[in-house]
């Protein structure tokens, strides 16, 4: 076994915390001071428009499923705004004079759960307008829906 020296040890902690700072920065830059959820939601409408175009839904069927998905958008608000806090509380406790390893700990678990939350919402959002269409138009919009853009891409 190796013995490591005490610079060794501070090295490798340090940068280890300066990993888990920029990891957890990284995890949340989705929702930084960039991030404007007006456009995230413009940007999602426009690609709900742009896949239902090709079925033959009714206007009916268009504007039930734009109802469920503003509704998700509006119950997924608050969990950005905790994914927010989240970070600032991480930040905060990789800066603190002494790392509380369980207080990190807790944090990373609620980002997780925040996350997981947001996903199942928005897959239940997802269901439910799958619901409203029949089984050609749901396989037509979810063909689009799957199929990106060649243009700018971020991240």
């Amino acid at each position: 076994m190796t013995t490591l020296s005490i610079k060794t040890m501070i090295a490798a902690l340090l940068a280890g915390s300066l990993a888990v700072t920029a990891g957890g920065t990284a995890f949340a830059r989705g929702d930084g001071p960039g991030f404007d959820p007006a456009k995230a939601q413009e940007h999602m409408e426009k690609r709900i428009d742009k896949a239902l175009k090709d079925t033959d839904a009714t206007e009916e069927q268009k504007k039930k499923i734009s109802e469920i998905l503003q509704a998700a958008f509006k119950d997924m608000k608050p969990m950005h705004e905790k994914r927010v806090e989240a970070r600032k509380a991480l930040q905060e406790a990789m800066q603190a004079p002494t790392i509380d390893p369980a207080k990190i700990e807790q944090i990373r678990a609620g980002q997780m759960k925040l996350m997981d939350d947001a996903s199942k919402r928005f897959t239940k959002a997802l269901i439910d307008a799958g619901g409203v269409l029949n089984a050609e138009q749901r396989q037509a919009f979810f063909k689009k829906w799957n199929e990106r853009g060649h243009g700018k891409r971020h991240g």
